[in-house]
């Protein structure tokens, strides 16, 4: 099985990119940013907490989507305008995750530049 995942409740893509696929058992989301989807504006702006959490709402409505959990997401990976945001950026990321629950493998990397010249990025990968 190879899909196109779309939903209009999720950010729409701002470029020539899938909001993610499923590839047999396992599904590639792409980067979030902090997108408002009913109106396409930026959350948050120069708030990386607020945009974090807009980020996992994000991410929330695709894996629901989907019929995922953030039990199902293996990987991910963050992207930050500045490191200094790691802590706060860390602090509303572990609260997606159920207590108890197994963390999912994740690289978290500082980048010079991010669309709509975001704070924070946070792409997915999950399998059941």
């Amino acid at each position: 099985m190879n899909e196109v995942i779309f939903n209009e409740k999720a950010p729409a893509p701002i470029g020539p990119y899938s909001q993610g696929r499923r590839v047999g058992n396992t599904w590639y989301f792409s980067g979030q940013i902090a997108l408002d989807a009913d109106s396409g504006t930026m959350v948050g702006e120069g708030d990386v907490e607020a945009q974090t959490r807009q980020v996992m709402k994000n991410i929330q409505i695709l894996l629901d989507h989907c019929g995922l959990t953030w039990g199902d997401v293996a990987k991910t990976s963050i992207f930050l305008k500045d490191m200094n945001d790691f802590p706060a950026v860390n602090a509303v990321y572990a609260h997606a995750f159920p207590e108890g629950s197994a963390f999912p493998a994740r690289e978290t990397v500082e980048v010079a530049r991010l669309p709509k010249d975001a704070l924070v990025e946070i792409s997915v990968i999950a399998a059941k």
